[in-house]
């Protein structure tokens, strides 16, 4: 659904992204990821039609989205910082997305008061952040959109409205195959919904692989041995962290967990175990690898 082809975008001196590549299947959420400054804002700016590519291509749906209206109204971006217009009630606001998007569904919105549960006479700027944060969940919702961009989404939310807001959208993924990309410093609540990860760093794709694939794939082994740790142990493994604690050796290692295992195995360990690998562990030790060191990290 949606193909992003080798685009790139300068900003006076900053190249702010360098032939930059992805693709994102309908009825999916993909998961952005990425150093600070890496390009990720920039690119979810190009995807929502704000930003024009200096070059390469850029679709949903095989159509080309800057200045894209019936793409546009089909697509809705949830920026870091939403805006509102300043003396707009909650209604108010309704109201401007009805006009804007043909999509509005105003039975959704009604039926939405109940999740978030404000009074829709307030004034937007009277509200806190987080609750402004549940005002722009509430409307773009309501505006049944095909494909959802969102930028530090959860930010400012309470555990209990993270919850409802991210079962919300996996509920429209699940019924209406919206398509949702979104960006994250928050590692753990992209691991709760993405079933698509891409790195970015320094405005390049580092990798994009599925989930449960880039997890399968990457592996926290502890090991120990009774007496010194065989010298050709960690001979031809890609190892991409190593740690000695005592007579203990913790490893993070890519490659096939059956091989690993099995190389691990023939030395006949003390202790080999397997430890559980979270997506913020995968994207530390990724991108230790490639120079973005963060020392010590394994408590």
């Amino acid at each position: 659904m949606i193909e992003i082809e080798r685009v790139s975008k300068r900003f006076q001196e900053t190249e702010a992204l360098k032939e930059v590549s992805l693709s994102v299947r309908r009825g999916s959420i993909y998961g952005l990821v990425g150093s600070n400054g890496a390009g990720k804002t920039t690119l979810l700016k190009i995807l929502a039609g704000i930003y024009k590519p200096d070059s390469g291509a850029l679709t949903i749906d095989s159509q080309p989205v800057f200045e894209n209206f019936p793409i546009k109204a089909r697509t809705v971006f949830i920026p870091d910082a939403p805006y509102h217009f300043p003396n707009f009630t909650i209604r108010d606001m309704a109201h401007f997305h009805a006009r804007l998007y043909p999509r509005w569904n105003q039975a959704r919105f009604e039926k939405l008061g109940e999740v978030f549960n404000m009074e829709t006479k307030r004034r937007i700027r009277t509200l806190s952040k987080g609750m402004q944060r549940q005002v722009s969940f509430w409307l773009n919702l309501s505006s049944a959109p095909d494909v959802l961009i969102l930028d530090e989404p959860l930010d400012g939310l309470d555990p209990v409205m993270r919850k409802k807001v991210k079962n919300l959208i996996i509920q429209d993924v699940a019924e209406r195959k919206m398509t949702v990309i979104i960006s994250s410093h928050n590692l753990r609540d992209l691991e709760d919904i993405c079933d698509y990860i891409g790195i970015l760093h320094q405005g390049e794709m580092l990798l994009q692989r599925d989930l449960d694939d880039l997890k399968s794939d990457v592996h926290k082994i502890q090991i120990a041995f009774s007496g010194d740790s065989p010298p050709a142990l960690l001979q031809d493994l890609q190892v991409l962290y190593q740690e000695k604690r005592g007579s203990v050796l913790i490893l993070i290692a890519r490659g096939p967990f059956k091989e690993i295992i099995s190389r691990m195995e023939s030395y006949h360990p003390a202790i080999l175990d397997i430890l559980p690998l979270t997506l913020e562990e995968i994207f530390i030790y990724e991108m230790g690898d490639r120079g973005y060191e963060i020392k010590n990290v394994l408590y």
